[in-house]
Order: C-alpha cells, then sequence, then structure tokens
C-alpha cells in the first residue's frame, strides 16, 4: 500500500493545522533524560519530569484541532488521524523519557518517585 504525505489543509473554511513543538519538547525530554542518567544529575532528571505534563497538554490541545478538522472536512480524516498517531507517539517518547528520570532517582537517591510530585532540586 502505498503512503501519501499527510496535508490536513481545508482551503476556504479556515481550518489549518499548525505545528506544535511536541517533537521537540519530546526530544529534549529524551536527551535530558540520558544526560541525567550518565551524570547521575537529579536537577537534570527533575526538568525532564516537569516537562512531560507540558507535552501531554499540547498532544491534547493538537488532537482537539485535528477533532474539529476532521469534523469540518471529512476528506481529512485520515490525514489527521495520523497526525493523531504521530502526536501519540511523540508523548509516549516523553513517557519513556520520564521512565529513564525516574529511574535516575531510583538509583541515586533509593527513592521510587513514580507518580509522585518530586523537587530534588533544593
Amino acid at each position: 500500500m502505498q503512503r501519501t504525505p499527510v496535508d490536513i489543509r481545508s482551503e476556504g473554511n479556515g481550518h489549518h493545522y499548525t505545528s506544535s513543538p511536541q517533537p521537540e519538547i519530546a526530544e529534549g525530554m529524551l536527551a535530558g533524560a540520558l544526560k541525567a542518567f550518565i551524570t547521575n544529575n537529579l536537577g537534570t532528571a527533575q526538568a525532564v519530569l516537569e516537562r512531560d505534563d507540558t507535552l501531554d497538554s499540547f498532544r491534547d490541545q493538537v488532537n482537539r484541532r485535528l477533532v474539529d478538522v476532521m469534523t469540518h472536512n471529512p476528506s481529512k480524516v485520515s490525514s489527521a488521524l495520523e497526525l493523531m498517531l504521530i502526536g501519540r507517539h511523540l508523548e509516549r517518547v516523553g513517557d519513556h523519557a520520564t521512565n529513564i528520570a525516574e529511574d535516575v532517582f531510583f538509583v541515586v537517591v533509593g527513592e521510587d518517585v513514580r507518580h509522585q510530585v518530586v523537587d530534588f532540586t533544593e
């Protein structure tokens, strides 16, 4: 099956997909998690944990916009769903980075910080 590029522009009705900072946030989280792991730096690990909610929020915002696009332009459903999947995968990259950062806390201070709000930067 041949895949075609994703294009959800909806000429004439004002619905346009605008890029989101999701890729940059996910990439930064992964880089930070790996740096925290290599250096055992709790501050860097904490910064990764703090960005997880931001990434989740951007995914939700983008999904709402894409649902709006699909509602107003059914011919763009396939493309919008592809973008939703990309957003979901980027959010999962952030979740994996968060898991690494949480593991750094466990290795360095023996503290399980999963599902907690923790600030070890003091």
